[in-house]
Order: C-alpha cells, then structure tokens, then sequence
C-alpha cells in the first residue's frame, strides 16, 4: 500500500478523534491547546451594571454579590459533565491556592452539592462553589461553558473568556496582581 499525504492526513484525523472520544485523554488534549487569555482592551471593557445576585453555596455560605464590590472577583460557570471545564480546573486551583486571600473566587454551577462534592473529592479540589439563586447579571450571562470573568475592585470585567484557558499563567497572575494592588 501506497502512504500519499492525503491518507496520511487521514490517518491523523482519525487518531485525533479517536483521543478526543476517549475520555481519559479528552482533558488532557484540551489542557495542551488551551492558552492564558488575555485582558480585554481598556476602552472596550464593561461596567458590570448589576450586583444584585444571590447564590447559594453549595461547600460555603450563601452570598449576596453586592457583597462583594469593591473587591477583585474571578467568576466561572462551569459542569463536571463539561470536558473542557473539566481540563482548566487542574490550572485554576493552582490559581485559587494563591490568590484565595486576594481575590474573591466564585465556582457556579447547576449541579447537586452530590455530584460536585464527588468530583472535588476524586480531584482533589477544594473550590468555593455556588448554585444560582436569582437573575445573573446580563454582562455575565453565556450560551456555553466554561466561562470565566475577571471583574476589577471598580466593577469594570477586564477578561472575559468563554472556554478553556490556562489560569495559572504568568500573564494571569501578573495581571491579578495588579487588580488587587490598585
């Protein structure tokens, strides 16, 4: 048998959806082609414009988001179910280690404390997690998860990420920094 590029670039095609069906390398080739987002450009960034929103904690107390303005804020919706939910959460309890104290961290999801509790406990994570209680705000409102937003002590989002990421990145880091130090 003859290999011509165009059966060799099938051949690859097929592995790499065969990796991608097979669960257990699924967060791993996710983890490899995610990437540190970037912040948003500072004339494009919004003014979150509602705070009013309750959530319920599922593995912590129950919080009124006013609660937290004037704080820097890390929000992420997120599902155990969600491959690529599932692929950043190594990066971002790495994240959540060392900023626990500086940024206020809000994991949200739809899920039973059951399911979510199950899933820390095989990974080891110990997240700060939330079921929605009432409207979220519209700015933080997503057709997809992961989504992510990094919100600055004045209310402004300064990243807005829907997907995948790399949050335990320098750039990440750096930038976290800065928020909290304003």
């Amino acid at each position: 048998m003859k290999f011509n590029r165009e059966t060799i670039l099938n051949g690859v095609f097929v592995i790499v959806i065969a990796l991608l069906l097979y669960k257990p390398t699924r967060a791993y080739l996710i983890r490899l082609v995610s990437f540190s987002p970037s912040a948003i450009a500072e004339e494009k960034r919004e003014q979150l414009k509602e705070y009013n929103w309750n959530l319920k904690g599922v593995n912590t107390a129950t919080i009124d988001f006013n609660s937290l303005k004037g704080k820097v804020v890390f929000v992420n919706f997120w599902a155990t179910w969600c491959p690529p939910c599932v692929a950043e959460m190594p990066s971002i309890q790495k994240l959540y280690d060392d900023y626990k104290d500086k940024v206020e961290f809000i994991f949200i999801s739809n899920e039973d404390w059951a399911t979510i509790e199950g899933f820390y406990k095989d990974k080891g994570y110990d997240l700060p997690t939330y079921n929605i209680l009432s409207k979220v705000p519209d700015q933080l409102v997503s057709n997809s998860i992961p989504a992510t937003f990094i919100i600055d002590k004045n209310g402004t989002i300064v990243v807005d990420k829907k997907g995948p990421a790399d949050w335990n990145s320098t750039k990440i880091r750096i930038l976290l920094d800065e928020l909290v130090t304003k």
